[in-house]
C-alpha cells in the first residue's frame, strides 16, 4: 500500500471516530436538555427556571445540524468507496454524485444554519423578553432557513450550471473552480475524490466575512452586558474560537486546489479543515447546550441549600424568642434576631435575582442576559 493512501486511510478512520464521538455528545445533550425540561414541567417550584430552557428547540436544533455536517464529512471520504469497503458497490457516476450533494449539502446547508444557529443563540441573550414561547423557537428556525437559502442557492449554481457554462462559454476556466469530483486513471481501483470547487469556497468565505464581523459586535455588546467573570470568560471562548476556527477551514478549503486529490498534502488540508469545524461545533455544544443546562440545575440546588438554611434559622429563630419570652429583655432579643433574618431572606433574594431575569426588583432599563448564552 502506498504511503499517501495509507495516510489518507488512518486520517479516514480518525474523521470517523471524532465524528462518532461528535454524535454521541450531541445526543448526551440533547437527552440532557429532555431532562431538564421535564423537570421543569412536572415540578412547580422550577418554574422560575423556565426561562433558561426556553430555547430548548434552538438548542437541539444546533446540535442536528452539527451531527448533519459530521455525516457529510464521513460520506466524503473515499475510504469508503474503495474495493471491500462499504460503498464500493457504486459506479463513478454515482460516487461523482454523492461528492456534489456534499458540497451542497455541506457547504450550502449545513455550515451556513450550524453557524446562523450559534448566532441567534447568542443573541438571544440580548432580549428581554419572548425567549420562553415557542413561537420565538419557531421563528427563529424560519430565519435561520431564509437567511441560509441564498447560501444554498449558490452552491447548486456552481454544481448544477458551472460545468454547463465551462463547456459551452469558457472552455478556458481551470477545472478547479467548479469541479467537485476527480478520479485518477492510474487509481488501482475505481475511485471518484471529492474536492472543493474554488467558486464554493469564495461564497463561503463572503459568508464567513459576514458573519465573523457581526459576531465582533455582537460579541461586543454581550461582554458590555456581563459582569460575571465566569460568563465572560465563556463568551471570550466562544467568540474566538468562531471567529477564528471558521476563516480557518475556508482557508484552508482555498488552499486544496494547489494540490492533487489523493496526494498526502491534500488529505492533510482537507482533514485540518474538518478538525477545525469540528473544534467550532464542539465549542458551541458545550458553552451553547450543556453548560447553560448544567448551571441551572446546579442553581436549583443552590437554592434548596438555601431554603433548608432558612428553615433551620426559622427554627433557630422560634427557639430564641421562645427563651426570649421567658427573660426581661425579650424585645432586644427579639428585634435583633428578626434583623438578622431579614437580612438572611434579603440576601437569598439578590442572589437568586442575579440568575432570574423576570425578578421585578430588578431596576428599569438594567441589561437582561441569561444563561442560554455562554
Amino acid at each position: 500500500m502506498p504511503q499517501s493512501r495509507f495516510v489518507a486511510d488512518a486520517l479516514g478512520a480518525v474523521t470517523i471516530c471524532l465524528v462518532a464521538v461528535l454524535v454521541l455528545v450531541g445526543l448526551l445533550c440533547i437527552v440532557y436538555s429532555f431532562y431538564f425540561r421535564s423537570r421543569i414541567r412536572r415540578q412547580g417550584d422550577l418554574i422560575q427556571l423556565s426561562y433558561f430552557g426556553g430555547p430548548w428547540i434552538i438548542r437541539i436544533t444546533y446540535i442536528f445540524f452539527a451531527v448533519w455536517w459530521g455525516v457529510g464529512e464521513i460520506i466524503r471520504l473515499n475510504l469508503l468507496r474503495r474495493n471491500g469497503r462499504v460503498l464500493s458497490a457504486l459506479t463513478l457516476k454515482w460516487q461523482e454524485n454523492i461528492c456534489k450533494c456534499y458540497i451542497v449539502s455541506n457547504l450550502g446547508f449545513a455550515e451556513p444554519c450550524l453557524f446562523l444557529t450559534l448566532v441567534f443563540l447568542l443573541r438571544a441573550s440580548l432580549q428581554r423578553s419572548g425567549t420562553l414561547s415557542r413561537k420565538w423557537n419557531m421563528k427563529t428556525g424560519g430565519f435561520v432557513l431564509l437567511y441560509c437559502f441564498p447560501m444554498f442557492v449558490l452552491q447548486l449554481v456552481v454544481i448544477l450550471i458551472g460545468p454547463k457554462y465551462k463547456k459551452e462559454h469558457n472552455p478556458k476556466l481551470p477545472s478547479y473552480f467548479i469541479k467537485a469530483a476527480s478520479s485518477k486513471s492510474n487509481s488501482p481501483d475505481d475511485t471518484v475524490f471529492c474536492t472543493y470547487p474554488l467558486l464554493s469556497t469564495v461564497f463561503l468565505g463572503l459568508f464567513a466575512t459576514i458573519l465573523t464581523l457581526y459576531l465582533f459586535l455582537l460579541g461586543r455588546r454581550i461582554l458590555h452586558l456581563v459582569i460575571n467573570k465566569g460568563l465572560q470568560k465563556r463568551v471570550y471562548t466562544l467568540i474566538i474560537s468562531i471567529t477564528s476556527f471558521f476563516p480557518l477551514r475556508v482557508a484552508l478549503l482555498g488552499l486544496s486546489v494547489l494540490s492533487d486529490p489523493g496526494r498526502l498534502l491534500f488529505d492533510a488540508i482537507a482533514f485540518l479543515a474538518f478538525l477545525s469545524l469540528l473544534c467550532c461545533a464542539g465549542v458551541g455544544i458545550c458553552l451553547l447546550v450543556y453548560l447553560p443546562i448544567a448551571d441551572s440545575l446546579s442553581l436549583r440546588s443552590l437554592q434548596m441549600d438555601m431554603e433548608a438554611r432558612r428553615g433551620a434559622s426559622n427554627e433557630y429563630n422560634d427557639t430564641v424568642s421562645l427563651i426570649a419570652n421567658q427573660s426581661p429583655q425579650r424585645g432586644s432579643i427579639s428585634f435583633r434576631t428578626t434583623e438578622k433574618d431579614e437580612a438572611s431572606r434579603g440576601a437569598a433574594f439578590v442572589e437568586l435575582s442575579l440568575f432570574n431575569p423576570s425578578q421585578h426588583s430588578s431596576p428599569p432599563g438594567s441589561p437582561t442576559l441569561f444563561v442560554a448564552g455562554p
